[in-house]
């Protein structure tokens, strides 16, 4: 017997307690027969965010995943799919697939992680070597993020970080500034933009975006819902989002 609504799959969606993005996010690419159950991080919203507090926020998100796995799992999800983006990065591809792994061992099901989404999503577009990135980090976690993707074999050409002042300042931050940020990221030397941070609302304006500038624009959530899609076997093309889910 089957969910009588996730009768495709159940998802169990993992994510900030602050996050007020990723769940409507994800809704809007749910297909029908595939269910999300969101389950928070607890996480204080801090409001002075700074350069020398953002990785120490960041580690109290990472300490309480485990909590929130458990929670999640009483509804008996077929697949996880994370919500948070920043520490899926820290610590290169070793530090991402430590962080997979604990969260398998815990939960006894798959997840789709962010980072390792992000480099899927680019193999897929067939997209060169040379990326940009946007962030609503600091710089010490952009570092991070920079770190992951070289050790991916990516060339990070230039990158930004937009130095939010709290976590619920992430889901403020107007399309206006975003797309002013992907015009100053663009150019003829990246073949793609990447956005990380799960809480700036990117799905739509990155769809727009990667028509205008004639290449692939990859929001994190889109990258890590469609990932956690293919991986379980829903090949589903949901338009008005962006190339990654109309065409792989």
């Amino acid at each position: 017997m089957r969910d009588v609504l996730g009768w495709r799959k159940k998802f169990g969606v993992l994510g900030p307690s602050t996050n007020t993005v990723v769940q409507p996010d994800f809704e809007a690419m749910r297909p029908a027969g595939v269910t999300n159950h969101y389950s928070r991080i607890y996480t204080p919203n801090s409001h002075a965010v700074s350069n020398e507090t953002f990785m120490a926020g960041t580690s109290i998100i990472s300490d309480n995943v485990v909590d929130a796995v458990k929670s999640v799992m009483t509804c008996s999800p077929d697949y996880l799919v994370m919500g948070m983006s920043a520490i899926t990065f820290y610590g290169g591809i070793k530090g991402a697939d430590a962080f997979q792994a604990k969260v398998e061992r815990e939960s006894g099901v798959g997840i789709s992680i962010g980072s390792h989404a992000c480099t899927a999503a680019l193999k897929a577009y067939g997209a060169g070597k040379r990326i940009a990135f946007l962030t609503p980090y600091y710089p010490v976690a952009n570092d991070q993020v920079r770190t992951y993707f070289t050790e991916a074999g990516y060339t990070v050409v230039r990158d930004i970080c937009l130095k939010c002042p709290s976590w619920t300042g992430i889901a403020e931050v107007p399309e206006e500034t975003l797309r002013d940020q992907l015009i100053e990221l663009n150019g003829d030397d990246i073949d793609a933009i990447v956005q990380v941070g799960t809480n700036l609302s990117m799905i739509r304006l990155a769809a727009i975006a990667e028509f205008w500038l004639d290449k692939p624009v990859i929001a994190i959530n889109t990258a890590t819902y469609w990932h956690a899609l293919r991986q379980n076997g829903i090949t589903d093309r949901i338009s008005g989002l962006g190339r990654l889910l109309e065409e792989h």
